[in-house]
């Protein structure tokens, strides 16, 4: 027999569900088809004018592709973000997160910004596919999943295009990402002689991506060797005695304390990478360009990367590849003093 309280909160379930479904417009009712990034099929409304992001991820994707269709944010930006994004979308209401660590909004508040469907971008693993099936079953508005990895973005650009009708744009965005990820990789791979690269994060430049992890998927993707490759998992705090033994030849770090005192710091004086002035500050403003979040706006990091681990492979000149970036996925134009900001890697 069924629990008295499973009940209920099915017979709630089926209620909220009913509710949403009488409050759609008759075009929202009318659907279409798409196969989304774990091959399921998704019902989308003929016309999709609101969507709502469940992560971070996500979020930035659609709003490269179609701003004027973002609920709001799962974070709201903050003052240093706003200056780099559309007036009137950078500034859309905190909705909270569906998925990943802290997720901050429930059903109801989901109903509430009256979505006509919701995309995540990040794992395919079957915890996100039941997740959404379930959101889907509960509210009855579509949920789409995108293939979050660097190597599937073209086509996952090509899908948000079809979920959202904007193939035309979405086919620009996706030839740029291509044709960045095979000219990087093409690049790296001419090196005779790669160096060991590692990735700080944190104050201390103690916490790493280990083999596989999502924060390192950038060296990865692009062949670069980092020297936390041979231990596999996610984010692991390491000892100094481990980074002295693997004596990296170029540090990456997204943490601003860090890069202003690793130079001072005896721990870390005998570092190759900290003798020969070879530890690098990643941009972030108004998204990190390494992995804060996993999203589109790592592109323009793959050129950044490149330039700072293989500077004779990689001869563009940065500001204008980040004037050009901005412009074409952020839909901003910047000053040249705003690309000296967003190169110089500081809040």
């Amino acid at each position: 027999m069924e629990h008295p309280e499973h009940a209920l909160l099915r017979r709630r379930d089926l209620l909220i569900a009913a509710g949403a479904a009488a409050c759609l417009p008759s075009w929202a009712q009318q659907t279409r088809s798409v196969t989304d990034g774990t091959n399921r099929r998704v019902s989308v409304p003929a016309r999709v004018q609101r969507i709502f992001p469940a992560g971070p991820p996500a979020a930035i994707w659609l709003y490269t592709l179609a701003p004027d269709a973002l609920i709001g944010w799962p974070r709201a930006n903050r003052g240093p973000e706003l200056e780099f994004l559309l007036p009137g979308i950078g500034n859309r209401p905190e909705v909270g997160r569906l998925t990943g660590r802290g997720n901050t909004t429930n059903l109801e508040q989901l109903l509430a910004s009256k979505p006509d469907l919701i995309v995540d971008a990040g794992s395919t693993r079957q915890t996100f596919v039941e997740l959404a099936d379930r959101v889907q079953a509960q509210t009855g508005i579509p949920y789409a999943l995108l293939d979050g990895r660097l190597d599937a973005t073209a086509q996952g650009y090509t899908l948000l295009g079809e979920l959202t009708g904007r193939t035309e744009r979405a086919a620009q965005l996706a030839r740029y990402t291509a044709d960045t990820l095979r000219t990087v990789r093409e690049r790296v791979a001419r090196a005779t002689s790669p160096p060991r690269v590692y990735y700080a994060r944190g104050p201390e430049g103690l916490e790493t991506g280990l083999g596989g992890s999502i924060n390192v998927e950038m060296f990865e993707a692009m062949g670069i060797r980092h020297v936390a490759a041979g231990l596999q998992g996610g984010l692991a705090t390491l000892s100094i005695e481990q980074v002295l033994a693997w004596d990296p030849e170029v540090i990456v770090t997204i943490d601003q304390t860090f890069a202003q005192t690793v130079h001072n710091n005896p721990l870390w004086r005998s570092v190759s990478a900290v003798k020969s002035g070879r530890v690098h500050l990643s941009p972030k403003l108004p998204f990190g360009w390494i992995d804060f979040p996993p999203s589109v706006n790592r592109l323009p990091g793959l050129w950044w990367l490149g330039s700072k681990v293989f500077p004779a492979l990689f001869p563009e000149d940065l500001g204008t590849l980040t004037r050009d970036f901005y412009k074409l996925f952020y839909q901003v134009d910047l000053t040249p003093a705003q690309v000296q900001r967003v190169l110089a890697g500081r809040d």
